[in-house]
């Protein structure tokens, strides 16, 4: 057995003696541990020879032997390097470098697949901002949006919206006389308000906006019922999304 200063360097350093994988000519070398090491040098001086072909090699090779006959026949046994010792070494990982990605929309997100748990994290703990008012965004419930509707000076004429479409491209023809079907005359496509019989056909080639005119309305006392009602219609017609629009263009968005 090693004596304990012995054990105690190895804990410190990786020891190589003799490496001669590949063009290696007996490489003798010690690497610290607990540290960033980096090989540098000329294509075909050695560097993946001794980084990936010696020293992974000889750790995961180590590593395997020590598992169970059993557990040994799911893995693979790699050959044992042309080396005459390495001391100080522990079970190796080898991340190898990927080639560029032929996809021009790749991104470092979905290259180094963390692109769907970085969205999880943004949605689960990010905190959202409206760039209108930069305030926080976060949802109410029907009753707050009727409070905060009647908070508004009395008089206040109000349009009540469902924001339908939000910068997708397409003709919607086929929506917009679903729309009238159900009752609705109005909307609002790309910032003009229109009845729907009046709408000529959009361009499928430009995004646009469109919201549906649930409601149109004076703040009063005893508007509540009213107001709650058509919030509601919006909800179920732009999936959880409702638009208080006033006649001076400025908007109160509830969601």
């Amino acid at each position: 057995m090693s004596d304990p200063k012995t054990r105690a360097r190895d804990a410190r350093q990786i020891t190589i003696r003799g490496a001669r994988e590949h063009n290696l000519k007996n490489v003798d070398v010690v690497i610290p541990r607990d540290k960033l090491v980096v090989f540098t040098g000329l294509s075909g001086s050695g560097k993946s020879s001794l980084a990936f072909d010696t020293i992974y090699a000889e750790g995961q090779r180590r590593y395997v032997e020590s598992l169970s006959a059993y557990a040994r026949q799911f893995l693979e046994m790699m050959q044992k390097p042309d080396v005459d010792q390495i001391d100080g070494l522990s079970p190796a990982i080898s991340i190898e470098q990927k080639t560029t990605s032929k996809n021009p929309r790749s991104t470092v997100g979905t290259v180094t697949e963390i692109y769907d748990y970085m969205r999880l994290l943004w949605a689960r703990v990010g905190v959202p901002y409206s760039p209108a008012t930069g305030l926080p965004i976060e949802s109410q419930t029907v009753s707050q949006m009727v409070d905060r509707v009647l908070a508004l000076p009395e008089g206040t004429r109000i349009y009540v919206l469902a924001p339908v479409v939000r910068g997708r491209k397409g003709e919607y023809k086929k929506e917009l006389g679903e729309f009238q079907k159900k009752g609705y005359q109005r909307v609002k496509i790309d910032g003009a308000f229109l009845e729907i019989g009046d709408v000529k056909p959009l361009d499928k080639k430009f995004t646009h906006d469109i919201d549906v005119v649930v409601d149109r309305l004076v703040v009063r006392p005893d508007i509540s019922q009213r107001l709650a009602d058509s919030l509601e219609q919006c909800l179920k017609l732009a999936e959880g999304m409702a638009v208080v629009e006033l006649a001076d263009s400025k908007i109160e968005r509830a969601k």
